[in-house]
């Protein structure tokens, strides 16, 4: 068994350094994109055709791209309100797992709306209007995202789970 989570610890690793990487990248292209565009624009009064298209879809893909870290990283946001209101830990821990609940249900419904639009646009075929972009690569972000959500939180679960077995069996002992 430890074999396998080590395995799948280096494959998390190696795919977060990608996102990383693709997320910084994208970053730099949207800002620099950005202001090119408005230095073409303002300054010398030339209109940069297809560059918003080209911003949109990197944006999709930086957004998206940073859901997933950020639910890689369980730093996304939350009402853990419960924790304001009481020091119960077990309390704590099971308002946790009831989240976590919610969340693989959350992405379950996620996988299965952003596969829905990314077939119907790979179906439809449509494209941006400048560089007749594929309208589904953007779409594609959707899915990706909504696939990494229910990986990370699927793991958590798993996680809070363990969690709660071993508290219990501390307290059995």
């Amino acid at each position: 068994m430890k074999i396998i989570m080590d395995y799948l610890t280096r494959i998390d690793n190696a795919l977060a350094f990608i996102i990383k990487v693709a997320v910084t990248v994208l970053g730099l292209f949207i800002a620099f994109s950005m202001v090119g565009g408005i230095v073409f624009r303002a300054l010398l009064g030339v209109q940069v055709f297809g560059l918003e298209e080209l911003v949109l879809m990197a944006a999709m893909w930086l957004y998206m791209l940073g859901a997933a870290l950020a639910s890689r990283e369980r730093s996304h946001l939350s009402a853990d309100f419960f924790q304001a209101f009481s020091d119960n830990e077990a309390l704590h821990d099971t308002m946790r797992l009831i989240a976590t609940i919610l969340s693989v249900v959350m992405a379950a419904f996620f996988v299965n709306w952003s596969y829905s639009l990314f077939s119907w646009g790979f179906e439809k075929g449509q494209v941006t209007p400048v560089f007749g972009i594929p309208q589904y690569i953007s779409q594609g972000s959707l899915l990706v995202a909504s696939i990494l959500l229910l990986l990370y939180v699927l793991r958590d679960f798993i996680h809070d789970v363990s969690k709660l077995f071993r508290k219990a069996k501390a307290v059995a002992q």
